[in-house]
């Protein structure tokens, strides 16, 4: 009896609502899929394994090895991203005023997990606020950091700043509400209000679209862009001390003269990224986010 058995499919997961998931396979057929019993876990953008039942549902049997996971957790829970990412496209604004606390966060979160980073400065046709906002954005532009500067709305230029740069690549669109990400999304992908409707029917969401993550294949010259809700928060107390320091590349070379194997970079004598700080060569904003970050953690795991 068991050679009548459905065998069991591998694809991949491009829409997420709570337990429920949209996964696509390699024909480009889809079927909408639930964790089996309790399980969670699965984010989009992870490969799975599925046993199928009917003509399109299907279980959720295993998830393959990811490459990496991006999400955000605090005193109360944790939210996931998108798995299997290669690079995180950051979207701000000229207005409204976007949070460096949130925006920081994410660059951190993208780099603890090899995640490579892409700032993009939206609204710049707002020509009163653009030299503050290029201000705020100048640390992280100086770690290397591409910002890249448009407007949403036009067209040509979205285009001509980004087909490139997503081609053959899963990038993961985050951003403040407000920013823009929405207008930028339809740009890119001129078909995502139809996919987006195609997904919230298929995972029974009526109108409850922006609480959702979705994944959408690019047109040419390719890649796939996942699209995740507008965030208010960022917590990254799941992060240990050592994931937290790849948040911050810009400590990397201080930290080979600090005198302490185990030196944390608050208060320790001879700590070389102190030393740094004090010379002007770390960013004081940036280095206070980290305290915040480290304190965060710690008072996580004691409780």
């Amino acid at each position: 009896m068991s050679d009548n058995l459905p065998q069991p499919l591998e694809g991949r997961i491009i829409a997420a609502h709570g337990r429920h998931y949209v996964v696509e396979f390699p024909d480009g057929s889809k079927r909408h899929c639930f964790p089996r019993g309790k399980k969670t876990g699965a984010a989009v953008g992870d490969r799975v394994k599925i046993a199928p039942q009917g003509r399109d549902e299907g279980v959720i049997e295993a998830i393959l090895p990811r490459s990496n996971l991006l999400f955000r957790s605090d005193e109360t829970r944790s939210k996931q991203f998108a798995a299997n990412v290669d690079q995180l496209l950051i979207v701000v604004a000229v207005e409204p005023t976007f949070s460096d606390d949130l925006a920081w966060r994410a660059l951190a979160g993208a780099w603890s997990v090899g995640i490579e980073p892409l700032i993009i400065l939206n609204k710049v046709d707002l020509q009163a606020g653009v030299e503050t906002a290029r201000a705020r954005l100048a640390s992280v532009r100086a770690l290397g950091v591409p910002v890249i500067e448009l407007s949403a709305h036009d067209q040509p230029t979205v285009h001509a700043a980004l087909a490139d740069r997503l081609a053959g690549k899963v990038t993961l669109l985050l951003g403040q509400s407000g920013m823009g990400k929405s207008t930028l999304l339809n740009v890119l992908v001129p078909d995502a209000d139809a996919a987006t409707r195609e997904y919230s029917s298929a995972l029974d969401m009526g109108r409850h679209t922006t609480t959702s993550t979705r994944l959408y294949h690019l047109p040419a010259p390719g890649g796939d862009l996942i699209d995740s809700p507008g965030f208010q928060a960022f917590g990254l107390q799941h992060l240990s001390g050592d994931d937290i320091l790849r948040g911050f590349p810009e400590f990397t070379p201080h930290i080979e003269r600090c005198r302490f194997y185990n030196c944390t970079h608050r208060h320790e004598p001879g700590c070389g990224v102190v030393a740094a700080l004090r010379a002007g060569e770390i960013d004081t904003a940036r280095y206070a986010l980290y305290e915040r970050i480290l304190d965060e953690s710690e008072a996580a795991q004691r409780y």
